[in-house]
């Protein structure tokens, strides 16, 4: 079983203007009739939406989380369920659910403003031992910067790393959340020891490095702890870094976008599902990967973004619409 930890919220994504047509991808902000805009709920959270696409490739996954008993948390709990999510390790509390307004630029790219305060997702608690056959943990996002919880979750990273868990980690840099830049770059490079696949976005590479050109960081980071690093390039696809030096990349996949939001928790549970077929959910393992092998775990999490980019929100593939 995979273990994902982390925030589950609700996005507030673009509907249109109010009296506009459904599904209409138009930016928040008045119209130029002064109409405001149609903010429509989806379910979200980046650990929210990898534990959603781990299930639906088939992996067997566990939510650790803490999830409001408001509405908005039932709604949050019943879609892990519906999907065959085991959601025994929620933590509820009745205070409300972290909000997030998407804005969708005209390429199809989300940004997001937070309504985080007294939200129930934050105030996570270091659970007790996770459950015997637990394969790997996976962590990221709001939850590693938002305390008390962040100091629980990075608890459990280690403790977890420590016992032989293998750990995946996605950074998901949301600046409008980090009040204290070079805080939380230092505490980033603190986690790498107990990490063993990184994965982010070339765009947050750059922003935990402080330079336009991450590769000197990249390399340091890699020396730190992960066995690989694996980068997401947008539309150009992905590719990866591994520790002894070697690496490889793939192309991204064409597809008409309808919008990005989900894509790279998509590709969190596509690495994962493809490196436990390979028998790789190690450092070990992971370090003997050859190039052949990194090709198919690449293509195949490209082909997963691919699809969830082209329908709104984070809606993203089953299994059969990969077979």
């Amino acid at each position: 079983m995979i273990v994902v930890a982390g925030e589950a919220l609700i996005d507030l994504v673009p509907g249109g203007t109010s009296g506009s047509t459904p599904g209409s991808t138009t930016p928040p902000g008045p119209s130029a009739g002064g109409e405001l805009p149609a903010l429509l709920p989806r379910r979200g959270g980046g650990p929210y939406n990898t534990a959603m696409a781990l299930a639906r490739l088939g992996s067997p996954t566990a939510f650790c989380s803490r999830v409001s008993t408001d509405s908005f948390g039932e709604a949050l709990l019943s879609g892990l369920r519906a999907d065959g999510v085991d959601t025994a390790l929620v933590q509820r509390g009745p205070e409300p659910t972290t909000l997030a307004v998407a804005s969708i630029g005209a390429d199809g790219s989300a940004g997001y403003g937070f309504y985080v305060q007294g939200t129930a997702d934050r105030l996570f608690e270091l659970p007790g031992a996770l459950p015997d056959g637990v394969t790997a943990l996976s962590l990221g996002t709001c939850s590693l910067v938002l305390e008390p919880g962040a100091s629980a979750y990075e608890a459990l990273l280690r403790r977890e790393a420590g016992r032989g868990v293998f750990t995946a980690l996605d950074p998901n840099i949301r600046t409008g959340l980090i009040a204290d830049a070079d805080a939380y770059r230092a505490r980033f490079r603190g986690w790498l020891p107990d990490v063993g696949l990184l994965k982010l976005s070339v765009e947050d590479a750059a922003w935990l490095a402080g330079s336009d050109e991450p590769d000197t960081a990249i390399r340091e980071w890699l020396a730190a702890g992960p066995a690989a690093v694996v980068l997401t390039h947008g539309g150009d696809g992905m590719s990866v870094r591994c520790q002894d030096g070697t690496g490889c990349a793939v192309p991204g996949e064409p597809v008409e976008i309808v919008d990005t939001i989900g894509a790279g928790d998509t590709v969190n549970a596509a690495l994962l599902h493809r490196l436990a077929a390979h028998g790789a959910l190690s450092a070990s393992a992971l370090a003997k990967l050859d190039e052949a092998a990194w090709r198919d775990v690449l293509g195949f999490a490209a082909r997963a973004a691919a699809l969830t980019c082209s329908r709104a929100g984070a809606e993203p593939p089953y299994a059969a619409e990969l077979d």
